[in-house]
């Protein structure tokens, strides 16, 4: 199936590992140009050079935190000089630390909101006249399933999180009639070391192995099972070609079968 996605300009944040990084591999493998970026410059960089070796294509990697709104809008800015605009965003960021209510901080909840919300703000701010300007673009943020199902001891997640939808859903009917898409993709439980944390932590406080942890995690699922990461990134990858075109505002949970709610 033609995706319509070769010689796209694709940005994809905190590409280094996981998710974001198999979905900048299967950018690449399209044909599209791909920028990543990511706070560690030694993890970025290299998974950049595999991706380059690999399918032979135009990648720009940029260390920085998503954060930092300035740092944002110069790498946005870059990527649409090198790359003649931004046809697509994936806006992704790290978790915030698994903690139950009590043990939070007002630090760690103002830190949550920069990173998990205020920083799709960033990016969307900077993407969108590009995409306006070819009257084409696709906006596709990657949130968790507990935008819609609260998962133990992420309190921070299960709230930042759910906020993003609302600005889904106000973007996809602000920008619609300019041909921009805003969807949102929500994953379950994924083999990531955003996963590896939870489950470490997790596992210990009902004195069980992370393996025997995983595998109950797993048995949660329809799918009796965990994600691969390149799972994931095949519903970003749909979400942001041509053949999703009428889809806006929507939430896609990529969560095997977690959520239980109709």
């Amino acid at each position: 199936m033609n995706l319509g996605l070769k010689d796209r300009s694709v940005i994809v944040c905190a590409s280094s590992e996981g998710i974001a990084r198999a979905a900048a591999e299967k950018f690449a493998e399209e044909g599209a140009h791909v920028a990543m970026c990511s706070r560690d410059s030694k993890k970025l960089n290299a998974a950049a050079d595999a991706i380059r070796s690999r399918f032979n294509g135009h990648v720009v990697a940029e260390a920085f935190d998503v954060t930092d709104v300035k740092a944002v809008q110069q790498f946005v800015a870059h990527v649409a000089q090198e790359f003649n605009g931004v046809d697509v965003c994936v806006t992704n960021a790290g978790g915030p630390p698994p903690k139950t209510f009590l043990e939070t901080t007002t630090e760690e909840w103002h830190r949550a909101v920069e990173l998990n919300f205020m920083s799709v703000i960033y990016f969307a701010h900077a993407v969108l006249p590009w995409m306006q300007k070819k009257r084409w673009g696709r906006l596709v943020t990657l949130t968790s399933v507990s935008v819609r199902q609260p998962v133990n001891d992420l309190v921070y997640s299960n709230s930042v999180r759910a906020g993003v939808l609302g600005l889904v859903k106000s973007l996809s009917n602000e920008f619609g009639r300019d041909g921009i898409t805003v969807n949102n993709v929500a994953p379950g439980y994924t083999a990531t070391e955003r996963l590896r944390q939870l489950v470490s932590k997790q596992a210990s406080d009902a004195g069980q192995s992370d393996q025997t942890y995983l595998a109950l995690l797993g048995e949660q699922t329809a799918l009796k099972r965990v994600a691969q990461p390149e799972e994931v990134a095949d519903a970003i990858l749909w979400l942001a070609s041509d053949r999703a075109s009428y889809i806006t505002g929507q939430t896609l949970l990529v969560d095997g079968g977690l959520y239980k709610g109709l």
